[in-house]
């Protein structure tokens, strides 16, 4: 499971010299909001030549491509120029729904990159957050996850904001869409990754929001910044307590395997209770295997 996904303009050969320093789980290479319309050829070439120098079976850190829409010329031309160099995966802005991504696929399949994967940004146009419900049942084999966001929504949508002026939190219309977003995900039982936190100078604020999104079911998160992984990657990590606990409630089901409920520290636990101890084992030896 990726924790971190760090966007790099795809035109910057300095950002994209020191991109893997940065320790993120995933790169991804942007050809669309980061890069000028006038710098989009010159991007592809980048991103290209970045993509053939780390060949895919001797890469640490997984090399994501963000396409352009699919309703614009740009799209099919990113494609023709990066899939020969074997991306891991290709994120999607502004899918209307899961048939956006079904026919992503197809242009892939045509190009026989097998295994390729899909990361569509899934609630930028009005529309999207409707269609959330049927990625369920899309039954889309090269879907990895779902993320959402927020600016390009609020853009959409003519809003002046995408904040409560109270709080500053999300508005509800952006709570709303990263709430179904979560729901969908799990849905279709793919990743829920979180989307990026803007301040990227707020490293307390960064870490308590992780925190709270890997509570709430997220696996993993966008970073715009070099120095926001870190901070992810500790965040979207189980802590050695939160280890330690899951091995004990691990065990004391497999020590009374006749029952549905048992005590523990004084407290309850039934199946739910086991299901989460025994996602957070596997998420601690997945990074684990990812760091050796």
């Amino acid at each position: 499971m990726i924790r971190s996904f760090l966007f790099v303009p795809g035109d910057s050969e300095k950002k994209l010299a020191k991109a893997e320093s940065a320790g993120a789980d995933a790169l991804i290479l942007d050809l669309e909001d980061a890069v000028a319309p006038e710098r989009k050829p010159a991007a592809r070439e980048l991103v290209a030549a970045y993509l053939w120098s780390s060949p895919r079976d001797a890469r640490r850190t997984q090399l994501w491509v963000r396409i352009n829409p699919l309703d614009g010329g740009a799209a099919h031309a990113d494609l023709e120029a990066v899939v020969a160099a074997s991306p891991d995966g290709v994120m999607l802005p502004k899918a209307n729904g899961p048939q956006d991504v079904a026919a992503l696929s197809a242009q892939l399949d045509a190009m026989r990159a097998d295994d390729v994967r899909i990361l569509p940004v899934a609630t930028e146009t009005p529309i999207a957050p409707f269609k959330l419900g049927e990625y369920a049942d899309a039954r889309l084999a090269r879907l990895y996850g779902l993320t959402w966001g927020a600016e390009d929504l609020s853009a959409a949508l003519g809003a002046s904001t995408n904040r409560d002026p109270t709080t500053g939190e999300w508005a509800f219309t952006y709570r709303m869409v990263r709430s179904l977003t979560l729901l969908a995900a799990h849905a279709a039982g793919v990743a829920a990754v979180e989307t990026l936190y803007a301040d990227y100078k707020d490293e307390a604020g960064l870490r308590a929001a992780s925190r709270t999104a890997r509570a709430e079911g997220f696996s993993g998160r966008l970073a715009i910044h070099p120095a926001q992984v870190g901070a992810i990657n500790e965040s979207f990590t189980p802590s050695v307590d939160e280890v330690e606990h899951a091995r004990r409630v691990v065990a004391a089901f497999a020590a009374a395997p006749s029952v549905g409920t048992i005590g523990l520290d004084g407290k309850m636990l039934d199946m739910p209770h086991l299901k989460q101890a025994q996602r957070t084992l596997a998420l601690a030896q997945a990074h684990q295997e990812r760091a050796s």
